[in-house]
């Protein structure tokens, strides 16, 4: 009888196995760590190197930890803070907290006890929130696209130059988890989680009613393709409504304690928010200057912050618009709307970081980006906004 030999084994395929395998895993937590510690590099060196700008009103405590003084005391920070240890304040106020939506501020008074401190727990759950958001979004990505897709889709994301918000004390690393999670599930068909991510997108941020167009269009789609013979359950067909539940129990609860279910409406108006066309907002920003576009420029004229905001909504209205071109019909209404609904709220301030979480638009840029000028290009000008916009922030300025 003829003896086999097993075939020789490769020690180097052997300890790499485990690598590829988990890819899904180790590259988003490599690209997470390595651009939060970039991040907080910057924060720590900017703060004694520039000037400190004017602190807001609602700056929150003298800075003993330099880190989660920078990224947990400014701007909005002070607003999900308060809320977690106050509670919602509406009259006498002249900014009111209502115009802030509720699952981040919960879950930072649920946790607190567990660390300590309300301004640990936010930083503690937006980060936590972030890497599992771009856990899931690698797996999204490379289903569907491969894995050197999914490889850019993460790093764009977390160089953009708004990345920060997604280590600071704000909603939007809450938001990603959620409306990424809610598809994620979607296309698996589990529905039912799908809906509960839907909710929780809807207590997140007002624009969480964008998951709704792009559920239910992943619901029109699994229902019209029959995958393996089955088709979903027809009362799945509630699942991309989710949403307005959670938008809904807000406004149960402002309507029980304000008398308003309105209030983060009429809160929002408070910075001068108000539905307006946004053919009015484009008019008011394109308007000639008194002295000319070339004096104004070259005196430093020129609202800078505003064209910055509009510069990066031309570009994701471009993005969905291109989506759409590619009848990939839920991301170009998720981009398209996410871009549109808060560019009608009459102001340009903050565009830039409502932008960031439109993620099929960093799918889109991940594809372009296999051509190697162009990854060049995104990487080069996402790192140094994101270097600059930190800066600032770290530093009380308004980036967004």
């Amino acid at each position: 009888m003829e003896l086999r030999h097993p075939k020789p084994v490769d020690k180097a395929i052997t300890l790499t196995q485990p690598l590829t395998v988990a890819r899904w895993l180790w590259m988003p937590l490599l690209l997470f760590v390595v651009t939060r510690l970039g991040i907080m590099l910057i924060a720590y060196l900017a703060g004694p190197l520039i000037a400190d700008g004017t602190a807001p009103l609602y700056h929150l405590r003298p800075p003993s930890n330099l880190l989660m003084d920078a990224l947990g005391s400014r701007w909005d920070t002070g607003f999900y803070v308060s809320i977690a240890e106050e509670g919602y304040k509406f009259t006498g106020v002249p900014l009111p907290s209502v115009a802030f939506f509720p699952l981040l501020p919960l879950i930072m008074r649920a946790l607190t006890p567990l660390v300590g401190d309300t301004l640990a727990a936010g930083l503690l759950i937006s980060n936590t929130a972030l890497l599992l958001a771009v856990i899931l979004f690698y797996r999204l990505v490379a289903d569907s696209w491969g894995e050197p897709v999914a490889d850019r889709a993460v790093w764009y994301l977390l160089i953009f130059p708004t990345a920060f918000f997604g280590a600071a004390i704000y909603a939007e690393s809450l938001f990603l988890l959620t409306a990424i999670g809610a598809l994620y599930f979607a296309r698996r068909r589990y529905w039912e989680i799908a809906a509960l991510l839907g909710i929780a997108a809807g207590m997140t941020r007002l624009v969480g009613v964008i998951v709704i167009p792009m559920l239910l269009l992943e619901w029109l789609q699994q229902w019209r393709v029959v995958k393996g013979g089955k088709r979903p359950f027809l009362f799945t067909f509630l699942a991309p409504f989710s949403p307005l539940v959670g938008l809904g129990a807000f406004m149960v609860y402002l309507q029980l304690t304000f008398g308003d279910p309105l209030a983060f409406v009429h809160g929002a108006a408070a910075w001068g928010r108000v539905p307006q066309s946004p053919l009015i907002t484009i008019a008011e920003i394109v308007q000639r200057p008194a002295e000319g576009w070339w004096s104004a420029l070259l005196a430093g004229h020129i609202h800078l912050d505003n064209w910055i905001d509009f510069s990066m909504v031309l570009l994701f209205l471009a993005l969905g618009i291109s989506l759409l071109i590619n009848k990939r019909w839920s991301s170009a209404a998720f981009v398209l709307l996410g871009t549109l609904i808060p560019f009608s709220s009459g102001l340009l301030m903050s565009q830039r970081r409502y932008v960031w979480v439109l993620f099929p638009a960093f799918i889109l840029l991940a594809q372009w980006g296999q051509r190697p000028w162009l990854d060049k290009i995104i990487t080069t000008l996402s790192l140094l906004g994101l270097a600059l916009f930190t800066a600032l922030f770290v530093n009380n300025y308004w980036v967004g």
